[in-house]
């Protein structure tokens, strides 16, 4: 008795230990987010072009240093020492202080503020698409494993219908080609069986592939193609999508990076400021001068530079155009997908799932009681199926046409991965 408890205690704590790390396998969806964009490489090189804008901005800011010359050496005498006397040394100290344009200066550290602004919205672009990514492809692998455990239920379902049938051919109550019939079907849906679960395996590599591994082999998701969506109405996305993209946002600094660009050219037309001080000494003399050297553009005013960038500018504005029109045709399609996703899912839980599974029951109860053949059942049941699939679909599609929403807007955890 003693040794009997003591092997329902061990297998208690087996169980207990197996339970215990199925649960730390799951995640939900926001979990596989977070690691999917912590582990990501390009997220994180994203991030790090962010840190490169910013250190620009410092040499921006920078005043130019002053230069220093040094000259010495001792007299040459063209007469005798009796003469001139002995030889002395001389020593000169130049300093330059460029005077730096106020304009240019303005102009500089502006363009390297939008250039940060414009790797900002690339880093958000980057975690945005993935976040939406890892999104789609959850769903997916919930699709898979939905539409895997659909097809092991339909083979079940085959399956003891063709041991009723193995069982009334024995008896002599069956034809003979109904079996050959049901052994036909029952090779189908084992086929359409392990093809399921083939493919739900892939959408399970294909998201380990997105989280760069950093997911467990064994992992479970924590969801459901029922999850709610929550979206604002149409007309506020219409507001929101375009001051919100990244794609747009980043283009517009660029455009602002541009036209300071120009505005710096410009600037460099005006005269450039040197201040100039000189130190002479010698053996008799000592001079101290003061002076200022500018540099006139006189032949040559940067015209190409200025040129450059300004059709350079134009080109950036041409692009934000066509992008704007772009992401409003996106997710104007995005939204329609939307609506008619919720549509199917609203007519399939309207009943006609249920109708569909009422009219299998009676076929399933009409043939066992010898009141309708096998076609007749299986067709019932093929119905079903084929509802089922679209209905699966149907959840699935609504879950991705609402991530691409929620891709176009930039909208996700800021959380999961902060700058």
């Amino acid at each position: 008795m003693l040794r009997l408890f003591i092997l329902m205690g061990l297998f208690g704590l087996a169980s207990s230990v197996g339970w215990a790390q199925t649960l730390a396998n799951q995640y939900t969806v926001l979990e596989i987010q977070q690691i999917g964009l912590e582990a990501n490489g390009l997220v994180q090189a994203a991030r790090s072009q962010v840190d490169i804008a910013k250190s620009g901005v410092i040499a921006a800011r920078a005043y130019p240093n002053p230069e220093v010359t040094v000259m010495a050496g001792p007299d040459s005498n063209r007469y005798a020492l009796s003469v001139t006397g002995p030889t002395s040394m001389q020593r000169t100290v130049t300093v330059n202080q460029p005077i730096e344009n106020p304009f240019m200066r303005s102009a500089r550290i502006g363009a390297a503020e939008a250039f940060v602004e414009a790797g900002r919205a690339s880093f958000d672009q980057a975690r945005t698409d993935l976040a939406a990514q890892l999104r789609v492809r959850t769903y997916e692998l919930l699709l898979r494993q939905e539409q895997a455990t659909l097809e092991q239920n339909i083979y079940s379902l085959i399956e003891d219908v063709r041991r009723r049938i193995k069982h009334n051919v024995e008896r002599g109550e069956a034809a003979r080609f109904e079996l050959v019939r049901a052994d036909t079907e029952l090779q189908s849906a084992a086929n359409r069986k392990q093809a399921a679960e083939l493919t739900a395996q892939r959408a399970r590599v294909a998201l380990l592939q997105f989280t760069a591994g950093a997911l467990p082999i064994n992992f479970e998701v924590k969801g459901s193609l029922k999850d709610p969506i929550d979206l604002p109405t149409l007309e506020d996305l219409r507001k929101e999508v375009p001051e919100t993209n990244p794609e747009i946002l980043r283009l517009q600094a660029e455009q602002e990076r541009t036209q300071l660009r120009i505005d710096q050219e410009r600037a460099t037309i005006l005269p450039q400021v040197n201040v100039l001080y000189t130190n002479y000494q010698d053996a008799q003399f000592t001079s101290n001068t003061a002076g200022m050297q500018v540099r006139i553009p006189l032949f040559y005013q940067r015209r190409g530079e200025i040129d450059a960038a300004i059709y350079d500018s134009a080109r950036i504005r041409q692009t934000l155009d066509y992008r704007r029109y772009e992401v409003s045709q996106l997710f104007e399609a995005a939204w329609q997908a939307l609506q008619i996703a919720q549509r199917r899912v609203e007519m399939f839980e309207g009943g006609l799932i249920k109708e569909a599974e009422n009219a299998v029951q009676i076929a399933q109860a009409a043939y066992r009681f010898g009141e309708r053949g096998l076609i007749e059942f299986l067709d019932a049941q093929r119905i079903l199926r084929g509802l089922q699939g679209d209905f699966l679909l149907a959840r699935f599609e609504l879950q991705s046409a609402a991530a691409e929403i929620d891709r176009l807007r930039a909208h996700f955890p800021k959380e999961l991965i902060p700058e």
